[in-house]
């Protein structure tokens, strides 16, 4: 981890960085360098005081105002050291944060299937603030304060005794020690903290996503006893961090105030024997006192450091994911012609005891439209899957006009089809953004536009607020139909070489069904597209229609070709065709009413 913020400190090719690191670092000598010699300007100050010769303060007075600037100056250089070191360490921060959500996004669709939303973003919270602190800390407080250390060491040897520098380094050398052996200790209960800090998060974020679920089965109590699960490990791990941290504050304390009464008693001898001014004992004092300050916070620091680091390993450790999907070196950009699509014998599973799709083959020309269609569980949707590349099929090959979809950039392929999914979900923003996603930057035109064919216009201007409606979490403000129609619009907008419609009219009533059927069928026109079919009416007029019976091609044709063969197609029809009828009997003739002539008489 210190290597990688090492080489986010001291950025490639970013040489004004590079150069606020040098300054900062220059100053960060200039102060401790001004630091330490506050307290030869402090016994020169007192010496004088008790010279008989001196006839005048004049010479003192001086010596104090000296001491005064440099301890003005000691600051000022601090200071100004933080200010020109800002920039680097939050262009490293945000680096860092950019690089680890990039590799979420990067990561398979498997991962982010199995993955908490509510722990993940903790993770990734409780790091930045880590490297925040870490990056603050090591580079001005831990690195200065051992510099500062060696500087008392070298001029207490210097201008008194060999004694004086064994024993201040003893004391410091022990409070390292020390700090450093408590504090490992006490790591495991601050992994405690997170872990359980991480796993009630991600409990509450995944309650209230479903609120509406815990209202409807009266489960508030049971949601608040699972989130208090997780909240009572962090108060156990809480209570044994917190009394460990008072067990090694006092042990700090015993040590710095053990080596300055040593050294205190050793300089008072020398007064008295006459080897030592009463300046020099004021000096020993004040290098003693200024050097334990920032040494009781170097403590501290490196509580906080290896706290922050805990925080950071489990971020970091995001980053040593490997991507199921990946890129292969120097894969070239899709390029679409016509927009061919050939599965070719393709196997497929998510787990290899689950075999889902067993040597399915089928072609859809160049402006054709084709339909998927088969029962719950045939391996329709797991089709889209793959010709998006959300997974790498285990067998066979998928080609766009020729091309391997694994040989070229995923990036160039997603841009090249537009999909609308059976479960749209929104972004928590307007309707405008949700519909604009589909291209970035388009204009406020092309987005009503795209709103006109997927027929929400007219719904979205009825608003309040229009297109600067916001649809709420996940889109709740919205009904099915309406976030249909909102994914329809962006997808529209995208414009795209191939359409993939998995299911995209499931969620809507067969009145806006129709109209949005002749929707797609304008936007499909010319277009390769890919229909995932459940309601067998949609795709009566598809090119070819595609049977899949757990997971293998069972039949394949028009839709007039496969009612005439009267084999699986023509089964799932006539259920279809009857479901239809049966619903339209019940809307017409309410339960608990049957017909007399023209009168509905209560049974």
């Amino acid at each position: 981890m210190l290597v990688i913020l090492g080489r986010h400190l001291w950025p490639k090719g970013e040489w004004g960085l590079r150069g606020r690191v040098v300054a900062a670092l220059l100053l960060l000598v200039l102060a401790k360098i001004t630091n330490v010699y506050v307290p030869i300007l402090y016994k020169h100050a007192v010496d004088a005081f008790g010279d008989p010769k001196i006839q005048a303060v004049a010479v003192p007075v001086a010596l104090i105002l000296a001491y005064g600037v440099a301890r003005v100056l000691a600051q000022a250089f601090g200071e100004l050291r933080d200010a020109i070191f800002a920039p680097v360490s939050q262009r490293a921060i945000r680096n860092l944060a950019l690089e680890v959500f990039g590799h979420l996004h990067a990561l398979s669709l498997r991962f982010h299937l199995e993955r908490q939303t509510g722990g993940l973003s903790r993770v990734i919270e409780r790091g930045t603030q880590g490297m925040e602190f870490l990056i603050r800390f090591m580079t001005f407080n831990i690195l200065p304060t051992l510099f500062e250390i060696g500087l008392v060491g070298i001029i207490l040897w210097n201008l008194y005794d060999w004694r004086f520098t064994a024993v201040t380094l003893a004391a410091v050398g022990s409070y390292i020690v020390f700090s450093i052996v408590l504090s490992e200790w006490r790591i495991a209960f601050v992994r405690r903290m997170n872990d359980a800090d991480t796993e009630a998060n991600a409990k509450a974020i995944d309650s209230l996503l479903n609120y509406e679920t815990v209202k409807y089965f009266g489960n508030e109590a049971h949601e608040a006893a699972r989130y208090d699960v997780g909240r009572r490990r962090y108060e156990e791990a809480a209570i044994r961090s917190s009394r460990t941290l008072s067990l090694l504050n006092v042990g700090q304390g015993a040590i710095i105030a053990a080596g300055l009464a040593a050294v205190m008693v050793m300089a008072g001898y020398g007064v008295v024997g006459g080897t030592m001014t009463l300046g020099d004992f004021v000096a020993v004092n004040a290098f003693l006192i200024q050097l334990y300050q920032p040494l009781n916070m170097l403590g501290f620091a490196y509580r906080e450091i290896r706290n922050a680091l805990v925080s950071m390993e489990r971020m970091f450790g995001l980053l040593d994911v490997r991507a199921e999907i990946a890129d292969k070196p120097g894969a070239p950009a899709l390029k679409v012609a016509g927009g061919e699509i050939v599965f070719d014998k393709i196997d497929f599973h998510y787990e290899k005891s689950r075999p889902i799709l067993h040597e399915v083959s089928f072609r859809v020309a160049p402006g054709n439209t084709v339909a998927i269609v088969g029962s719950s569980g045939a391996g329709k949707s797991t089709v889209s899957r793959i010709l998006y590349r959300f997974y790498d099929v285990a067998s066979g090959s998928v080609r766009i006009d020729g091309q391997d979809i694994r040989d070229v950039t995923q990036a160039s392929l997603r841009a090249a089809i537009g999909v609308v999914p059976q479960d749209t979900v929104l972004f928590n923003d307007t309707i405008y953004y949700n519909i604009a996603y589909g291209r970035p930057g388009a204009s406020r035109e092309d987005v009503e536009r795209a709103a006109h064919l997927a027929r929400i216009h007219d719904f979205i201007m009825a608003l309040p607020q229009g297109y600067d409606s916001t649809v709420g979490e996940r889109g709740l403000k919205l009904s099915g139909g309406e976030k249909q129609r909102v994914a329809i619009a962006r997808t529209i907008l995208k414009d795209p070489h191939i359409l993939l419609f998995d299911e995209a009219t499931s969620a809507l009533d067969t009145r806006t069904e129709q109209e949005i059927q002749r929707s797609l069928e304008e936007v499909s026109r010319g277009r390769t597209t890919l229909v995932i079919a459940h309601r067998l009416s949609t795709i009566i007029n598809a090119d070819e229609i595609v049977v899949l019976d757990r997971g293998r091609v069972a039949e394949r044709g028009r839709h007039s070709e496969l009612l005439a063969r009267d084999g699986l197609y023509a089964d799932m029809w006539r259920r279809q065709q009857e479901a239809a009828a049966a619903a339209e009997r019940t809307v017409e003739e309410p339960p608990g009413f049957r017909a007399e002539g023209h009168l509905r008489v209560a049974e």
